[in-house]
């Protein structure tokens, strides 16, 4: 539609209902930074009604919502649909193609509603009315490039990233208590009081032998931790929660190993809908990548592995003979409950 001012496709019955721009982009951060691809969506509007429309609506609420297959769903593009399929729309406008629909089903739900209902769907370059075959053939093949591109995008992304996690080299956030060095290999942080506190993390978990007594030490001296913000990259002080002993006990990046794809992403069918979700965190050996001795631990490798039979042993999950959940029929009393004061430990009989 960039010179577009006319097209015999439309009809009077079409400018008697209103027009439909769609915005739409992938993620929170192209619509921070990508501000000239919204310019040139919201112009979409400018030449509809360059086109002959009065009543123009503008649906952005998309704007940071992925279109991939599981993705979330889409609230702006289910009231296209809606809004289509009770005959108010003339036509539905969108810069390409790729901002209506990244994947099969949701292209042919777009396409099958407009044609019935007479609607034209339009982009930077033309008008498409459903009724003609050829409209119908060129949609279709813009709809399969849309899709083919985002796969072969995202097959690029994740060959790189695999190879460079290969060679130990894929870093999104270091563990706390680690930095990038100047040649780009991963060290010690130079703040002594931070190493020092992931230190005390080992050392207490070797004298309780349990997550639970750990945190309940920290907590009960008021000793603050370092831990990687939610936002921003300024380490901050904080008592530790219970998670975040945990999770720097089960890290095997603090005994000196690189791993990638611990937790790998499934898709599923849940209720008639594709969702994505992560799998149980893997031991490291069993991780995609795993290369031992990468990198200076706070530990070695033969005490991370009995911190990790420790922490089995002590998991109410664990299933075999090491389990020390309480036992619900027995000649003990408060078998699994009750917990040495010394150590931490559930005793057993």
């Amino acid at each position: 539609m960039t010179e577009l001012v006319y097209s015999p496709k439309i009809l009077p019955e079409h400018l008697a209902r209103r027009a439909i721009v769609y915005l739409r982009q992938s993620s929170e951060k192209q619509v921070r930074q990508n501000l000239e691809s919204q310019r040139l969506q919201y112009e979409v509007a400018d030449r509809i009604r360059a086109l002959g429309w009065k009543q123009v609506e503008i649906i952005d609420s998309d704007l940071g919502s992925s279109a991939s297959m599981a993705s979330a769903r889409r609230e702006g593009f289910e009231r296209v649909l809606s809004a289509v399929a009770l005959g108010e729309v003339g036509i539905v406008g969108s810069r390409e193609a790729s901002r209506l629909s990244r994947t099969d089903k949701d292209w042919c739900r777009l396409l099958e509603v407009c044609q019935i209902f007479g609607t034209l769907i339009a982009d930077e370059q033309q008008i498409y009315d459903l009724n003609y075959l050829d409209d119908q053939l060129v949609l279709g093949i813009k709809g399969t490039l849309s899709v083919v591109e985002l796969k072969v995008i995202r097959q690029r992304m994740q060959a790189g990233q695999e190879s460079k996690a290969r060679r130990g080299e894929l870093f999104k956030r270091l563990p706390v208590g680690y930095v990038l060095d100047p040649m780009g290999k991963v060290a010690l942080h130079p703040d002594q009081r931070i190493c020092e506190a992931i230190r005390l993390v080992f050392v207490k978990f070797r004298e309780r032998w349990s997550v639970r007594q750990t945190f309940l030490w920290f907590r009960d001296h008021d000793i603050e931790l370092p831990a990687n913000p939610v936002q921003g990259t300024q380490l901050v002080w904080k008592i530790p929660t219970q998670s975040l002993v945990r999770d720097i006990l089960i890290n095997p990046f603090y005994a000196g190993a690189y791993v990638w794809g611990r937790r790998p992403v499934t898709t599923l069918l849940v209720d008639g809908r594709l969702e994505k979700h992560q799998e149980a965190t893997r031991q490291a050996e069993e991780c995609r990548v795993f290369i031992p001795n990468h990198h200076v631990g706070y530990i070695d490798w033969a005490t991370y592995e009995e911190n990790q039979r420790m922490l089995r042993r002590n998991s109410v999950n664990w299933q075999g003979h090491e389990s020390m959940a309480a036992i619900r029929a027995g000649q003990g009393l408060l078998v699994g409950l009750l917990r040495c004061g010394h150590c931490g430990r559930k005793l057993h009989v």
